[in-house]
């Protein structure tokens, strides 16, 4: 028995590493970089997910500046439909997160908007390549903010990754929701 299972895991972490040194010689380039998801056991979300993903170049960084490839109105109007629940989305950046100097910084787009008069947010973390260009891909997750009683929430973040909310002002019954979804239909048609 403890044969077997010694057999199994050995020839798991075998399969992954040879999965691992597979996907690191794929060769990037300025349209988009090869990716591939593994399929979920689930055959629900096995039919929902695109085993191949798509990439997006979005934007650049020049100078330490980002330079939109993408205007800023068509990723206000994917947004509101990527949000799919009449939330408008009127304002949108891409923000630089990097913790220590030392730290790889980490872009997001994020989009910021109204669903009756409750303040939503979606953030997006973007792929950076050699060359500084900034790719949305459809499989990067989607967080989600969802005031309550807040005019404005943040994102809150750790080691350069969304970890929770805050709410601007600390009122007793305000808070801010975070939700994550596992990809995205950003550039869908």
């Amino acid at each position: 028995m403890m044969n077997r299972f010694l057999r199994n895991s050995a020839a798991a972490c075998l399969s992954a590493a040879l999965l691992l040194g597979g996907l690191s010689a794929c060769e990037t380039t300025k349209r988009g970089f090869p990716e591939v998801s593994s399929p979920n056991n689930n055959p629900d979300e096995l039919g929902r997910r695109q085993l191949e993903a798509t990439s997006k170049q979005i934007a650049q960084v020049v100078n330490s500046k980002v330079e939109y490839l993408t205007n800023k109105q068509e990723l206000a109007t994917r947004f509101t439909r990527q949000f799919g629940d009449g939330t408008s989305v009127n304002k949108t950046i891409i923000r630089k997160v990097q913790e220590t100097p030392k730290d790889k910084a980490v872009y997001y787009l994020v989009g910021m908007g109204l669903l009756d008069g409750r303040f939503r947010a979606m953030a997006i973390p973007l792929q950076s390549s050699s060359d500084n260009s900034l790719y949305l891909s459809s499989n990067a997750p989607r967080y989600i903010l969802n005031s309550v009683g807040c005019t404005f929430c943040y994102f809150n973040f750790e080691r350069n990754e969304i970890v929770g909310t805050s709410c601007e002002e600390n009122t007793g019954g305000s808070r801010c929701d975070l939700t994550v979804e596992n990809n995205n239909a950003f550039f869908a048609r």
